[in-house]
């Protein structure tokens, strides 16, 4: 298992930052009316940005608004790691600056196909007759109530514009209840274009003073509707020129962000770095765009996510998109187990899910693939808190046998809980799974005092017809499987002997009479942590160790460290065969603690 901290502790899906190979600009391009509609750009630096579709909209303003064009987008990946939220101003400036009410809201799963919703601040509220104008929506999720806060600057009368907020409904289509002030400088005066970032349980609101002293000036909280701001002194733009639309994103793989602006007067961009949100200085020579943008926002993207975008749109000239393979899945998990399915003909991972403080996971999830390249998360398949009586922590290492009887297939699920072992059952190999009722293999073989009863691993022997279970870290045990399945023939417990590079993460496999035995040396924490392997004539041992019998390991070059506890799979109908395994994370795992 991969140690990481800092993530939340419910159930986790879609990519973590070690993920991200790039990023996504959404911006418009100006004040025509055939330039007010959203254009995207990409990059793989942070620095360089290149337009796709030839700089024309991938959206047509006409068919998602009520005045023809669009501005200000701003895009958010949602919590679920999968969802794309994405705001914008129903507008057309051909119309007047104060001759908008309305937002438009976008809904994307994939960045290519978006569904959308046009909220009437005026026609959906009451006592709205002297609103004047509806500008720059935003989103952010607000945790203490589990939703998706959208907030907008707006003027009624001859007032000061005002930032407002209110929250989407479920499905992102419409706004619940009535808009409330976010923000009330001290000043009393006008504030737009508001840009809210969370750093560390601080939520950071950038926004643009209007009529006094314009700038970019920055307010902290640490409740979004507390109504409790501190205001922080002076102005964060690095520049004299006019600015708006501030946007602010983190840098991939970095404890760098970036503050953008829109020098609308100049048609372009300025970006400024900083690591506190605080100090800020102007990075112009590293900046490149083939476009010049107006109010916009960043998001990071994946390397999948690139592709899809490129794949739709063109691969800009001067963009070289990551050729990494790996990981194969995104977000942390560990403890690989592979199978391919007879039934659905697919092939599947079973993995840890990692990135819990202490490894205190508590569920287990499975992937599906028909290519080995394209993995889809079916979602959880066993919740320890939820399914089992016997533990409730430290879901770790599974293992999983496809059995077919009477035309029927059966799916055997052996897991680590609690550092016991246990099993569920199912009628498909995404589940879902019922658990045995109690443990396994709670118990230490007879002469073992040490080590932890994990990482099973269950095996078919094609010479025999026999199941084995084996587990163990410390030492290796093996046992017969009853005809059940869920159980074990004590009678055949058996401790196998290996030499003192025998860690855990035993994978037992059956090739051209042999029987290869494979585990994982060292700790999991190690960056010297691989896989050994030795062979067999019999299922429970002795085993044969070569010399030189390293299957996987450490390459300081690419920065690969930590490769072990693997599970291997063998091609259908072919004498191939591919290593799963985890590692630790590119490009910072081996810095954490």
């Amino acid at each position: 298992m991969l140690p990481f901290l800092g993530f939340s502790q419910g159930y986790k899906f879609g990519p973590a930052e070690k993920d991200f190979a790039g990023y996504l600009f959404a911006y418009f391009k100006g004040n025509d009316v055939k330039d007010e509609a959203i254009c995207f750009a990409i990059s793989t630096d942070g620095y360089n940005y290149k337009a796709l579709n030839a700089n024309n909209p991938v959206i047509d303003s006409k068919l998602i608004s009520s005045t023809g064009g669009v501005r200000d987008p701003h895009i958010l990946r949602a919590e679920d790691g999968k969802t794309f939220y994405m705001v914008a101003t129903d507008m057309t400036s051909s119309k007047g600056w104060d001759s908008n009410r309305a937002m438009v809201l976008l809904k994307s799963t994939d960045l290519l196909n978006w569904s959308s919703s046009i909220i009437n601040i005026q026609t959906k509220y009451p006592n709205q007759e002297n609103l004047k104008r509806v500008w720059a929506p935003q989103t952010i999720f607000d945790p203490s109530v589990g939703k998706y806060m959208i907030y907008w600057s707006m003027q009624h009368g001859n007032g000061p514009d005002i930032i407002y907020y209110a929250y989407a409904n479920k499905d992102f289509t419409d706004l619940e209840g009535t808009p409330k002030p976010l923000f009330l400088p001290k000043s009393g005066k006008s504030c737009i274009d508001g840009d809210i970032i969370n750093k560390n349980g601080i939520f950071h609101l950038f926004y643009k003073t209007e009529g006094h002293g314009n700038g970019i000036r920055l307010a902290l909280t640490d409740s979004l509707t507390s109504g409790k701001w501190i205001e922080q002194p002076g102005y964060k733009q690095q520049t004299h020129e006019a600015v708006e639309g501030s946007g602010v994103f983190k840098l991939n793989n970095s404890d760098s962000y970036i503050l953008m602006y829109d020098m609308y007067m100049k048609g372009k961009y300025q970006f400024c770095e900083s690591k506190d949100l605080d100090v800020f200085k102007a990075v112009d020579q590293q900046i490149s765009m083939d476009f010049h943008p107006r109010h916009g926002t960043i998001i990071p993207v994946t390397r999948r996510e690139l592709k899809t975008l490129t794949d739709k749109w063109g691969l800009p000239a001067g963009i070289k998109l990551p050729t990494d393979n790996n990981p194969a899945l995104e977000g942390y998990y560990a403890d690989p187990e592979a199978l391919y399915s007879e039934k659905t003909k697919k092939y599947y991972i079973y993995p840890t899910s990692d990135g819990f403080d202490g490894w205190g996971g508590y569920y287990f999830k499975t992937f599906s693939s028909d290519n080995l390249k394209d993995w889809k998360d079916e979602g959880v398949i066993l919740d320890l808190k939820k399914d089992l009586t016997w533990a409730n922590r430290n879901a770790w290492a599974p293992c999983i046998i496809e059995k077919k009887a009477k035309g029927k297939y059966k799916y055997y699920y052996y897991f680590c809980g609690a550092q016991k072992i246990g099993v569920a059952v199912a009628d498909d190999p995404a589940g879902p799974f019922t658990d045995s009722g109690k443990p396994l293999i709670d118990f230490k073989p007879e002469g073992v005092k040490n080590g932890q009863e994990i990482d099973p691993d269950v095996f078919a022997d094609p010479k025999t017809g026999k199941t084995y279970l084996y587990w163990g870290n410390g030492y290796m045990a093996a046992a017969e499987l009853n005809k059940d399945m869920v159980s074990v023939n004590k009678s055949t417990v058996k401790v196998i002997a290996l030499d003192n590079t025998f860690r855990e993460g035993i994978y037992v496999f059956y090739r051209q009479g042999k029987y290869y035995f494979m585990w994982s040396e060292d700790d999991t924490r190690s960056p010297n942590y691989r896989v050994r392997y030795g062979y067999s004539d019999s299922p429970v041992g002795p085993i044969t160790i070569p010399n030189n019998n390293i299957v996987i390991q450490k390459d300081e070059s690419k920065g690969i460290y930590g490769t072990g506890h693997n599970s291997v799979l063998q091609l259908p109908g072919k004498d191939e065969w591919r290593i799963v395994y985890h590692r630790i994370s590119r490009p910072n795992g081996i810095n954490m603690p």
